[in-house]
């Protein structure tokens, strides 16, 4: 079973324009001179892990890791204005060229998957391959399934109630919508927002493991980390994820001759096994790999092994 490689620290980190209000958090790891690979974290606006350096062989991998706009170590923190997928998508092509790369391998997990297929969908001819993870297909009906009542809610639902008591007592629940939740996420009562905000992402979090996993939750939910985490994807969910409905799926014909790789668990309750499915029945040369007795998270240890396998192969590509 493959496990992470050694812990290793950014040869170089900045902060980098990207308009007039937002500052992005870029860092390389790894070889100079080794294969460029940028890592596409989810949420949105979960921020990058130390962890999420060692997918790659740092001997081989010139690792390109960023926070996306509003969270992380990217400036404003929390800040949803101009905080867009085309943005996002127009950010990473800026990094590309500010580290003078001409093409890299792109890697992404959950959102991190959405915003990898946008950015491939737009400049492919910057992608060598993609590595994908925990697909997640930015349709109204993928919001539906994890935060309007859908199909995690009944599977959780012990865990959905405790997020759904966080709310006032005295607001009517019976027609709960995203919207509510982002209403108080962005109201003026800060503290009311804030308790919001970390039961979103405890919520989302306690389901990310298929065995519960309460050092993953305690990690992923503090305050910093659950404002921008709850707001970010709550922000983006309302806004159909300023995609057009199907959009990624209906584009999959721009990206066919890219090698692709996907990994997604069988019992991933957060983003469903369909997704992957789907992405696969429409790009037929792509590679499936169902990582068994997993759910969405990426360290967990059968996904995990699948992911660093899929880098390994990765290498092999001209």
């Amino acid at each position: 079973m493959n496990e992470f490689y050694p812990e290793i620290e950014p040869y170089q980190h900045f902060l980098m324009d990207v308009d007039s209000q937002h500052q992005i958090y870029v860092e390389q790891c790894g070889n100079p001179q080794g294969q460029p690979v940028v890592f596409l974290h989810g949420g949105p606006g979960g921020g990058c892990s130390t962890n999420d350096r060692r997918f790659f062989d740092p001997e081989k991998y010139r690792i390109i890791l960023f926070d996306q706009r509003g969270c992380g170590r990217s400036k404003p923190h929390g800040c949803l204005e101009n905080n867009e997928t085309h943005f996002l998508v127009s950010d990473i092509d800026a990094i590309r060229k500010k580290l003078g790369i001409a093409k890299w391998h792109v890697f992404g997990g959950s959102w991190g998957s959405t915003l990898a297929l946008v950015y491939a969908q737009t400049y492919p001819e910057q992608v060598k391959s993609l590595v994908l993870r925990g697909i997640y297909l930015g349709r109204s009906q993928d919001t539906d399934w994890s935060f309007s009542g859908g199909g995690a809610t009944r599977l959780c639902p012990d865990y959905w109630q405790q997020y759904l008591a966080a709310f006032p007592k005295n607001m009517d629940l019976s027609n709960y919508s995203v919207q509510m939740a982002y209403d108080i996420m962005t109201g003026d009562d800060k503290a009311l927002a804030l308790k919001v905000a970390k039961a979103w992402s405890i919520w989302e979090i306690r389901c990310c493991t298929l065995i519960p996993n309460q050092a993953f939750v305690d990690a992923a939910t503090g305050d910093q980390q659950a404002w921008t985490l709850a707001r970010h994807e709550a922000h983006f969910m309302v806004n159909n994820c300023f995609l057009s409905e199907n959009q990624i799926l209906a584009n999959t014909d721009k990206i066919k001759d890219i090698p692709m790789t996907i990994v997604h668990g069988r019992y991933d309750i957060v983003c469903p096994f369909d997704n992957a499915w789907q992405l696969h029945q429409k790009l037929p040369h792509s590679s499936l790999i169902i990582s068994e007795a997993s759910g969405h998270a990426s360290i967990e240890p059968n996904t995990k092994h699948h992911l660093i396998n899929a880098t390994k192969a990765m290498l092999s590509v001209a």
